[in-house]
């Protein structure tokens, strides 16, 4: 199973937060607009998430709800745009749609971590650091890292989330 360190955080300055995270970046700004929808399962989240222009890619992940780095262990699939309407169908009837998160994001690329700064609808900004760990990296390596990335952005403790933008949604 894939592994990364995951933070989120709310977004004060979106522009003065798109200026430092371009100015450490090792490429260009991807612009994604993004459909995740949530299903229910016993343990962890599933998630189908459709993005314009490209495949879709049905996401299994599991990471504790707390504030600050955190392990996430995560399982990808793609899926092309003609299976996406079966896949949902059977998806929802067999373990029934817990909602939808529609945003656009906003991509980088830090060394091995991605830094996306997202516009949530009915949510506002936020950005999220995935550092991506390698086989044979610790999960406290990928922490520094993360802690680091969030010095270089400006990114406080008080400004740390738990939980996934669906967790956040009114009910």
């Amino acid at each position: 199973m894939a592994r990364n360190i995951e933070i989120k955080a709310k977004v004060k300055d979106l522009d003065g937060l798109l200026e430092k995270a371009k100015a450490i970046s090792d490429g260009d700004l991807v612009l994604l607009d993004q459909e995740d929808v949530f299903y229910h399962i016993s343990t962890g989240r599933l998630k189908l998430r459709s993005e314009k222009g490209r495949d879709s890619t049905l996401i299994y992940y599991d990471r504790p709800d707390v504030e600050g780095p955190k392990l996430s262990n995560y399982e990808k699939c793609p899926i092309t745009e003609n299976e996406v309407p079966g896949l949902k169908r059977v998806l929802a009837k067999a373990l029934g749609e817990k909602g939808i998160v529609r945003k656009s994001r906003q991509l980088l690329m830090v060394g091995q971590t991605r830094v996306h700064i997202d516009t949530v609808e009915g949510l506002g900004n936020f950005m999220e650091l995935e550092v991506v760990l390698g086989d044979h990296e610790t999960p406290e390596e990928g922490q520094k890292v993360a802690e680091s990335l969030m010095e270089k952005l400006g990114i406080h403790q008080e400004d740390l989330l738990s939980g996934a933008y669906f967790d956040m949604l009114p009910k």
